[in-house]
């Protein structure tokens, strides 16, 4: 037993089989922390850890060390580092389980790029604040946050995208506020570049909710760039004049929105229309932006005491007479909170909590009350330096953001992600319509009255905040049946004791007075899944005793197929979903169950089991019952596939047809019949043969399943119409016809 660095867990060390993904006890492990030798924080963004990477790349790289014999292997154990840290899937698995987690993962072979390249091409746009490097963590929640989004879509070793990167950081600049201006390395994020279709470098798309990306293919000049994006920006610039000026601004004053107006005379700095488009589009929702021709409204202007070209403010309510001042603190746009508490409970919020720090007025948030409004979201602040009572009675200790849903002044969820316009709109849609409450030891669920799913969590922890979504949508397919509460262990580390928590995220099922940890992958699907296997188990459970009982001493019509298994080993949890979902294919054919080598590690010696996940068959009408038969195939790869090819060890559900079979039986009998017309020869045959074994375990009692060699019985499958192997048929039987359906 050895303490993962880095880790609140104590882990038992084990080895990988490259080949069978089995994970092995042994007594080797590393020492490094894979944050500590990137000199990075474990909240770290991936933007930080590919900067922290190039620096110590550009020091450490054998290149510029030739008289080290040891930098070699240093160099190695940075890049590898590198390689699981910049991965969000490789990460989490790492967070969670440490080095052995990544046992059966890839390795990078030991290789890496020269010096130049880390000098010159790696990492283009990490250093550009006005450039948002997205990843295929967070790029859906950035173009669908309400946004207009102009991305390039780069290689670090393409000429033509170094040639542009100069020009990108200028029209960045020029559109900052107006256009978010973002940047994917297609190098590190292959798979989101192929799904968005990029086959070219650099291919520039904008993007908005609720419309097509729109690729650009005109010249790459920066201004050739901004003609192109303005035509996205639809914010509306009003002329004003006689005949609208106080319609227009009491409407909008009524609707608590003020007006920047640029009155444009024969002297003085008028700015110019592309500038006044680019403020309608920065302030958009915030603020309308007019102007007016004082050479045609002279009276106008005089009336506005306009001698000169000027642009002026106009905050709601305020004299037309008495000019604001050009980008004026917009403070105004968002509502102090704590005088209206008592809306919290009946009206969505999105609550900014600060300690005497500005952050909703920064220019980042400032678009929040607009881009928040079609969801019915009210923004407000708190500072908790004044109203200190109300922040304690939330257990809210440092600088935060929190959704109130309407439904209760308790009933509220604190925001974990990146502290970015797009993730905290994302957050505060997918919140207001989830289920999922923050809980604090006053509405802890330990009466045991419902059932409740909790997250025990650190903020730290990015496992942690990668389930978050995925309790949301559990949260949302749950509704009415469990309720769902995450615990922050930071914060509540006493009642996070109580429940023996060292791990995060830790996830329980309080079902009365039983408790039930979650083992599996975080994911909305595989959460809804263990919920429906405590209510409706088709895995058991074993125990030493209950294994002796249900196994070992099992009927003699009984075949059962067991999985012993450690909680820590990373194979084993990546099978615990498909052996549930292959439980349910099998249900009244065999029986499954599980046995926790961790808990019941004597046991599992004794059984001589050596490896994790080790599955065994014990077949019915077996003379000693404790006779097994290894199952190699499900120990291969832990997917749907692999874990159904288990089923070939199985007793068929379907049949083998005869010619006289398929003419009596199918075509001529009183039965519903599915057929799989297949070849012995053929590949794709063999492939489909356990899907077709599920699909007649499936339809069992409804519809008989046979299969047909068309090798042996050519004309069968010939008068049958059979033309390519495999062919499936359906033949339903419709009262005196026999009809088929392919």
């Amino acid at each position: 037993i050895k303490k993962n660095p880095g880790m609140n867990r104590c882990v038992q060390t084990f080895d990988c089989n490259s080949l069978y993904s089995i994970c092995l006890v042994a007594s080797v492990s590393s020492d490094e922390d894979y944050y500590k030798l990137l000199k990075v924080s474990r909240e770290a963004t991936t933007r930080e850890i590919r900067q922290a990477f190039k620096k110590l790349a550009l020091i450490m790289h054998p290149d510029k060390n030739p008289h080290d014999e040891t930098a070699h292997d240093k160099f190695l154990k940075v890049t590898r580092a590198y390689e699981v840290l910049k991965d969000d899937d490789l990460r989490k698995k790492y967070d969670k389980y440490g080095e052995k987690g990544l046992q059966d993962e890839q390795q990078g072979g030991g290789r890496y790029e020269s010096w130049n390249y880390y000098r010159n091409e790696f990492g283009i746009y990490d250093d550009d604040l006005e450039i948002v490097t997205l990843d295929r963590g967070d790029f859906d929640a950035a173009v669908n946050s309400g946004e207009l989004w102009f991305v390039n879509f780069y290689f670090p070793r393409c000429h033509h995208c170094h040639e542009l990167a100069p020009t990108w950081r200028e029209f960045a600049k020029e559109m900052d506020g107006v256009i978010r201006i973002g940047a994917v390395n297609c190098g590190d994020n292959n798979r989101l570049c192929r799904s968005k279709g990029i086959n070219s470098y650099p291919s520039l798309y904008i993007y908005k909710a609720g419309m097509n990306p729109e690729k650009y293919f005109g010249d790459r000049a920066k201004e050739s760039l901004t003609k192109f994006g303005m035509q996205f920006v639809k914010s509306r610039v009003t002329e004003l004049w006689q005949g609208n000026v106080f319609t227009e601004i009491e409407a909008a004053f009524s609707s608590g929105v003020g007006w920047l107006i640029t009155f444009c005379a024969d002297s003085g700095d008028c700015l110019e229309s592309q500038t006044r488009q680019k403020l309608a589009g920065m302030l958009e929702g915030l603020v309308n932006v007019g102007w007016m021709d004082c050479s045609t409204q002279a009276e106008l202007c005089d009336s506005f005491e306009v001698t000169t070209s000027t642009t002026a403010f106009f905050p709601p309510g305020s004299s037309l007479k008495n000019k604001g001042i050009l980008f004026a603190n917009p403070g105004w746009v968002y509502q102090e909170a704590s005088p209206y508490m008592s809306k919290l409970a009946h009206h969505r919020w999105l609550v900014s909590f600060s300690f005497g720090q500005k952050t909703m007025a920064s220019h980042e948030y400032k678009k929040l009350k607009a881009l928040l409004k079609a969801a019915h979201i009210q923004v407000g602040k708190v500072d908790c330096l004044t109203d200190s009572e109300l922040c304690v009675s939330f257990y809210i200790q440092k600088p935060c953001i929190a959704v109130f849903k309407g439904l209760g002044i308790h009933d509220f969820e604190i925001h974990h992600g990146k502290d970015v316009l797009y993730n905290i709109i994302a957050f505060a849609k997918e919140s207001v319509s989830a289920h999922v409450t923050t809980l604090r030891p006053e509405n802890f669920p330990s009466d045991g009255k419902e059932p409740w799913l909790v997250d025990f969590f650190a903020p730290w922890c990015p496992p942690c905040r990668a389930l978050l979504p995925e309790l949301r949508k559990a949260s949302i397919q749950l509704f009415g049946q469990m309720k769902f509460g995450t615990l922050d262990c930071t914060v509540h580390e006493r009642l996070c004791s109580v429940y023996n928590i060292h791990a995060y995220p830790t996830t329980v099922i309080f079902n009365k007075s039983s408790i039930h940890e979650y083992e599996g992958h975080h994911s909305a699907d595989g959460i809804l899944e263990f919920i429906q296997d405590l209510v409706d188990p088709t895995v058991v459970t074993m125990d030493p005793d209950s294994f002796a009982e249900l196994v070992k001493r099992r009927k003699h019509s009984e075949t059962w197929m067991v999985d012993f298994y450690a909680p820590w080993c990373g194979p084993c949890q990546a099978l615990l979903p498909e052996w549930r979902r292959m439980a349910r294919a099998v249900t009244g054919m065999i029986k499954v169950g599980t046995v926790d080598c961790q808990k019941h590690h004597s046991f599992c010696q004794g059984e001589s089991v050596r490896a994790y996940p080790e599955i065994r068959l014990y077949p019915q009408n077996a003379n000693r019952r404790d006779l097994y038969q290894y199952v190699p195939y499900c120990s291969f790869k832990r997917n749907s596939y692999s874990v159904r090819l288990c089923l070939s060890t199985l007793p068929r559900a379907s049949v083998d047809l005869t010619p006289d079979d398929f003419r009596n039986k199918v075509i001529g009998g009183k039965d519903h019949w599915v057929v799989d017309f297949y070849a012995p020869w053929c590949g794709p045959c063999q492939h489909f043969a356990p899907e077709f074994e599920v699909l007649a375990r499936m339809v069992k009692g409804s519809v008989r399943a046979g299969k047909v060699d068309c090798q042996a019985h050519y004309q069968t499958c010939q008068s049958a119409g059979i033309t390519a192997y495999p062919s499936v048929r359906f033949y339903p039987h419709l009262g005196t016809k026999k009809v088929r359906d392919s």
